[in-house]
Formats: C-alpha cells, sequence, structure tokens
C-alpha cells in the first residue's frame, strides 16, 4: 500500500505508480463546484492518469483566478481530467462525479456562490455527449428538481495558477466541500 498514501481526510491514490500510454488517454472537463475538491477526488478513481485545474467556456482570454472571481468573464473552476479508457470508462468517471455535486443547484456548491461554480460536463470528442446525456438522465431520476449541470462542448480552458494545481496535496487542510467516503 506505500504506492497508494492516505492522509486521515483523503483516501490513497491508486494511479501514484501506474504507468500510462499517453497517445491512449482521453479527455473529458468536469466543473463541480471549487476545482481543489474535484481535482483532488477525480485523481482518486482508478484509471485517472492527470487531473489539472483551471477555468472553462468564459468570454476573455487568460483569466486569472481574480477575473474569474470578479463574476463577469463566463468562466467555471474546471478540472482537466486525462483517463486511460481501458482502465475506467467515461459513464464511471461520469458517475463518480454527480456522487460528490448537487447537479440541481444553479451556481452553488458547498459553501461557494457564483456562476464560476455552476456545475458542468465539457467535452472534447462528440461521441461522449451520448454517453454524458444518458447518464445524466439516469441521474435525473433521483431528483424532484431538475438538474441544471452544463453538458456543452469545451470552447476554451486556461490553466489556473499553480498554486491551485493538487491544492489539497500541498494543502491537506484547505477548504473542500466533497465527501471523499464516497470514493
Amino acid at each position: 500500500m506505500d504506492d497508494i498514501k492516505s492522509t486521515s481526510r483523503f483516501p490513497g491514490n491508486p494511479n501514484i505508480n501506474v504507468k500510462y500510454d499517453k497517445n491512449k488517454l482521453k479527455d473529458i472537463y468536469f466543473a463541480g463546484g471549487c476545482f481543489w475538491g474535484v481535482e483532488a477526488f477525480i485523481s482518486r478513481i482508478y484509471g485517472v492518469c492527470d487531473v489539472t485545474v483551471g477555468y472553462a467556456n468564459g468570454t476573455t482570454k487568460d483569466p486569472t483566478y481574480e477575473d474569474v472571481c470578479r463574476n463577469d468573464t463566463g468562466f467555471a473552476e474546471t478540472a482537466h481530467v486525462r483517463y486511460d479508457p481501458e482502465r475506467v470508462n467515461l459513464k464511471t468517471l461520469l458517475s463518480n462525479l454527480f456522487k460528490v455535486i448537487d447537479p440541481t443547484s444553479l451556481n452553488r456548491q458547498g459553501n461557494d456562490k457564483g456562476s464560476q461554480y455552476r456545475t458542468g460536463i465539457y467535452y472534447v470528442d462528440e461521441a461522449d455527449k451520448e454517453v454524458i446525456e444518458e447518464v445524466a438522465a439516469q441521474e435525473q431520476k433521483k431528483y424532484s428538481k431538475p438538474i441544471v449541470t452544463e453538458i456543452k462542448p469545451l470552447k476554451n480552458f486556461y490553466l489556473a495558477e499553480e498554486y491551485h494545481q493538487n491544492y489539497l496535496e500541498k494543502n491537506p487542510n484547505g477548504y473542500c466541500h466533497i465527501d471523499f467516503s464516497k470514493l
């Protein structure tokens, strides 16, 4: 279990010593409120090679965190997920995302409020849209209110500042609205 490293707050990461063929990886983008928790949670699903955080589907070029927080750029805090489809499929990733977001909450997750904290699934492969819509339709059966999670093609993505990358790994007591026991 040395290769999984866990803390009392977060479960270990089963991907630490896995060798991935970078040419076989697929990409998907998840917005689920504060990107620190989404990054830490999704990176702990076996088959996820890498997760970085940034800003997706906004209207300006090269936004900063401060720009995005002003609520006038249209960006969502988003995790870019690179995964091996031979080890984990998109349905599994989506099902795990839905475990840790409230997809019926508009522009809010946990204590975070604002359009930058909206939920969204942004795809780069048009074939993924059907899978995403199928999983969202299954999830909708669990709620009486409509799911407001965006399902859209990725328009743009800008990497967040370095201090946001792997934030909860560097700051294990940092704020996080996600329940890691759902892994």
